[in-house]
């Protein structure tokens, strides 16, 4: 099957219904296999994926440096969202920086790694509240007007920084978690997005792996796993936790597909505007993902999923105290 295409934001920003995040292929989640990983990302562009998401901080540096190994002659078939916004000593993340020089330094070597002579859509990873986000944005128009970038976004942001953003430069998407297990931002970032007409593309559109059922308890996961540390696969929250997951498994079975399927599906109908980007490193979870576009949900599907996994039902925040700080909410 081949993929419908949707747009982000007004200024012609144009991708596949669905994206393939590519974080999990360098770090967070068990140990990388390159070649699998650039096998996944050979076939998506076969499935009709044209939406590869990745950042400086993924590995860091390494991701783009996979992704860009395999865009060698794929250029004009692919979108190329990558991220800044943070210092990177000594292979460690050490606060957000959002500088106008330092977003020239990390584009300029981004474009290196990735091989590219510019980045389609760019992104602030986290706000920098140190820097005000006119300043940054007018550095990312410059990019634009420069020919580095093509389209710009933001990543966690808060209405107000959305607004004030927006003001200075269209603002084609907002990349934020969002799926059946996190829904904070129905209040007032999505009906903000749809005022200004910006994208929506949830990341950990399957709850770090939780959606899909197959979810096991923090201390099974590897001291370097991501999940590891995530309030909501720890102790009681957990437990608490696999309701979420069993109401969707119920309705898959019934539907004879898969429960990812079903999570990924209920975001397609949540709105044109909205892409996901789930994650993977293998090749059969991304097939089972891209078939996620043939499953249909009614009315009566869709307010079954709504009203039995409404906002707020999972338990636990969904990043350790020090990430929620980088939110911007």
């Amino acid at each position: 099957m081949m993929l419908k295409k949707r747009r982000l934001g007004n200024q012609g920003l144009e991708v596949s219904e669905l994206g393939l995040g590519c974080m999990g292929m360098s770090q967070s989640y068990g140990t990388p296999n390159d070649a699998e990983s650039i096998a996944t990302i050979h076939r998506a562009i076969e499935l009709g994926v044209t939406f590869f998401d990745t950042a400086e901080v993924y590995g860091p540096f390494t991701n783009e440096r996979l992704l860009g190994s395999v865009l060698k002659g794929e250029r004009e078939k692919v979108i190329v969202a990558t991220k800044f916004g943070f210092n990177i000593i000594n292979g460690k993340i050490q606060g957000v920086n959002s500088n106008p020089a330092h977003i020239r330094q990390a584009v300029e070597e981004s474009l290196q790694r990735l091989g590219l002579e510019y980045i389609d859509l760019l992104y602030q990873h986290r706000v920098d509240p140190a820097v005000p986000i006119e300043d940054v944005i007018e550095t990312m128009s410059q990019l634009v007007k420069e020919g580095k970038v093509r389209f710009l976004g933001l990543s966690e942001a808060g209405a107000e920084t959305i607004r004030r953003a927006h003001r200075v430069h269209p603002i084609s998407a907002l990349q934020s978690e969002y799926s059946l297990w996190e829904r904070s931002l129905e209040d007032h970032i999505i009906p903000l997005l749809k005022e200004l007409q910006i994208g929506l593309v949830p990341f950990a559109p399957l709850g770090r792996g939780f959606l899909t059922g197959a979810a096991k308890p923090s201390e099974e996961y590897p001291a370097d796993d991501f999940r590891r540390s995530d309030p909501r696969f720890q102790g009681k929250n957990f437990e608490a936790n696999m309701h979420v997951a069993a109401i969707i498994q119920e309705m898959a079975k019934a539907k004879k597909v898969t429960p990812a399927q079903v999570s990924l599906a209920w975001l397609l109908h949540r709105g044109d505007h909205i892409v996901p980007i789930p994650g993977t490193k293998k090749r059969s979870y991304l097939e089972e993902n891209v078939n996620a576009a043939k499953v249909a949900l009614s009315e009566a599907e869709m307010k079954t999923l709504n009203d039995t996994l409404p906002p707020g039902i999972t338990t636990g925040p969904r990043y350790n105290e020090q990430n929620m700080k980088l939110v911007d909410r």
